[in-house]
C-alpha cells in the first residue's frame, strides 16, 4: 500500500483502531468459516495495522473474539432499550429473529464455545435477565411453577441451534431459506407459547385464588 494510506492509518485513535480490528476479525470469520479459526496476524493485516497493536489492545485471540461479540451485542441492545420490559414470550421471539438476522454474532459465539473459552458468556446481562424472569413469574407471563431459568436457557439453545444450521436445513429440506425462516419462527413461537400456558387442569395459583375471593361473582 502507498504512503498516504499508511499516514491515514497512523492518525487513527485507539478506539478507531480497535473498531477496525473487530470488523476485520468478523470479515475473516465470515470469509473462512468457524473451523478455520482466527489468526491475529491476519486480522492485523486485514485491518491495516501493525500486528503488535492487536496484542497490545487485546492480548489473545479469545479476548479479540469476545470483544467482537460484545460489540455486536452492545450495538444491537442499544437500539432496543425496551427489550427487558417485554413479557417472556415477546422477548424470546425478538431474540429468535435477532439470532437469524445476526449471523456474525452466531459465528463468533460458536467459535468461542468450540474453543473452550472459560470467559465466554453465552448469556450476557444475565442478572438483568433474571430480574425480567422474576417479573414474568410475578405478573403471570409465566406459570408460577415454571423453572424460568431453564425455560430461558432452552429457548436460547433452540435459537442458536436453528441459527447455526438454518442454511444446511434449507439445503436438506429443499425449502427456500426465507420460507424456512418464516416457518421456523412460527414453530418457535408455538414452542414458547407452550411454556407460557399453564397445563390443563392445573390448580389456580394463590394469586388467582385471592382474586376469586375478592370477586366471588366472577
Amino acid at each position: 500500500m502507498g504512503e498516504p494510506s499508511k499516514a491515514r492509518r497512523s492518525r487513527r485513535s485507539r478506539q478507531e483502531t480497535e473498531a477496525d480490528l473487530l470488523a476485520a476479525a468478523r470479515r475473516l470469520l465470515e470469509r473462512d468459516g468457524v473451523l478455520a479459526g482466527i489468526n491475529l496476524r491476519e486480522v492485523a493485516a486485514e485491518a491495516g495495522v501493525n500486528h503488535g497493536q492487536i496484542y497490545q489492545y487485546f492480548g489473545t485471540r479469545q479476548s479479540l473474539l469476545r470483544a467482537a461479540a460484545a460489540d455486536l451485542v452492545e450495538r444491537r441492545t442499544s437500539e432496543s432499550d425496551g427489550h427487558w420490559d417485554l413479557p417472556f414470550r415477546e422477548r424470546r421471539q425478538a431474540m429468535f429473529h435477532y439470532r437469524v438476522e445476526e449471523p456474525e454474532l452466531v459465528r463468533l459465539e460458536t467459535l468461542l464455545a468450540l474453543d473452550g473459552d472459560d470467559d465466554f458468556s453465552p448469556l450476557p446481562r444475565f442478572e438483568q435477565t433474571r430480574r425480567s424472569l422474576q417479573r414474568d413469574l410475578d405478573d403471570g407471563a409465566l406459570p408460577e411453577n415454571t423453572d424460568a431459568v431453564a425455560a430461558h436457557v432452552m429457548t436460547a439453545a433452540a435459537q442458536m441451534g436453528y441459527a447455526i444450521f438454518r442454511e444446511a436445513y434449507a439445503r436438506d429440506t429443499g425449502i427456500p431459506l426465507p420460507e424456512l425462516d418464516e416457518r421456523a419462527a412460527e414453530a418457535y413461537a408455538r414452542m414458547v407459547a407452550g411454556l407460557t400456558t399453564p397445563p390443563a387442569g392445573a390448580a389456580p395459583s394463590a394469586r388467582c385464588q385471592d382474586a376469586d375471593e375478592r370477586h366471588p361473582s366472577r
